[in-house]
This record gives structure tokens, sequence and C-alpha cells, in this order.
């Protein structure tokens, strides 16, 4: 009787153990596919913003999850700028990006807003951060005001059409897919989606070779 028992749980669960992450609940298809920034490597992207505190609370478990990221892969930032309000941080992303420095500033520029309690409002407030990790002003002020930052910056404002996104963080796969702790539930399982996502590209990538 305990065998049958047990037989009869097994059977029970099985199926919820076994299945996979779910289109249309744990993740969703893009409208249209994005173009990639990252040639032949399956691409994660990350659209967060530094005023977001589910963003910032994200940040350990990506660290971590980049510790083990397969050498196919490639990670991607990008500051989502879902309003006007946004733009500023999503600038001092792309100076810190264009200047090299963002493994010195990134952080620091989270901690400032979620750690110590103090706003980011103006270049000034942006400028101060750099300067504390050793970034000189002047070289802030020529990234701050390069042709390139100002084009990755609007094209940081397109991300509601591109990604289809209306919050952070969200994680786009390859250009195709987005996922958020919402649709996962949570934001260990957001990362397994997102394994789950990188072997479904992957699967599909070996799949078209065979067939040329």
């Amino acid at each position: 009787m305990k065998n049958v028992f047990r037989l009869l749980v097994l059977m029970l669960f099985a199926p919820v153990a076994l299945a996979a992450w779910e289109e249309g609940v744990n993740y969703e298809r893009l409208a249209a596919p994005q173009p990639t920034d990252s040639g032949d490597k399956i691409e994660v992207r990350e659209l967060f913003w530094y005023g977001c505190p589910h963003c910032y609370h994200l940040e350990p478990a990506l660290r971590e999850w980049l510790k083990h990221k397969p050498d196919d892969v490639a990670f991607v930032r990008m500051p989502a700028i879902l309003g006007q309000s946004w733009e500023l941080l999503g600038h001092a992303y792309y100076t810190a990006e264009v200047l090299g420095v963002v493994d010195k500033v990134h952080e620091p520029i989270f901690d400032r807003i979620h750690k110590d309690r103090k706003r980011i409002r103006t270049v000034d407030d942006v400028r101060a951060v750099f300067v504390e990790q050793g970034i000189p002003a002047n070289d802030f002020n020529k990234g701050w005001n390069s042709f390139a930052v100002v084009t990755k910056t609007n094209r940081a404002k397109r991300v509601r059409d591109m990604y289809g996104i209306s919050g952070v963080p969200t994680l786009i796969v390859n250009g195709k897919y987005r996922t958020s702790a919402t649709l996962a539930g949570g934001n260990d399982k957001m990362l397994q989606v997102v394994d789950y996502l990188i072997e479904k590209e992957r699967k599909a990538s070996a799949g078209d070779a065979a067939k040329k």
C-alpha cells in the first residue's frame, strides 16, 4: 500500500518537476527580433536603471551568474530610459562605458542611491561619483559630452519599442526573448530561465548548422 501511495505521489508531482519553463508564462517572445551586438555569441542583455531597487537587489545574483557564464555567451548591459527622469542615469552608464570605467563606477552609483541613500539629480552629482573613483573631472566631461554617449543614450530611449518592456530589470536573450523576476518568479529563477533560453538558442543554432 505504501508503494502504491508513493507511486501516486510521484505521478502527481513528476510533470511539475520535469516541465520546462513555459513561453507566455515564465518568458515571452519579442514581437519582433532585435539585432544583437555580440556577433556569433548568444547575447544576454540586461535592461536596468540605477534608480531601480529591484535592479540593485539583482546585482549580487547577477555577479555570481557572470562568474560561471559560458564562453559562447556575451553579456551586455543597457540602461533603460523609460522616461525623462531616467535619462541622467542612463547617460551616466554610457559615459562610464565610453571611458572604460564601468567596473569602477557601476557598483558605486548603485550604492550611492540605495545604500547611502543619496540622490543623483544633476550632472555634478554624477561627476562627483566618477571623481571619487579616480576618474579625472576633465575626462568625465569629455565622455559626458561625446557623440558616442549621446548616440547610445538616444538609442536607450527606444527600449520600450524595441523590447516591449514597461519595467526593469528585464533580461533579453539573443534579441528574441524577455524574462523578468515577475514572469520567472524571482531573481534566481529569472537567471534559471535565462540559462534555459541560452540552451534553447544553442540547440536552435546547432540545428540550423546541421541543415546546411
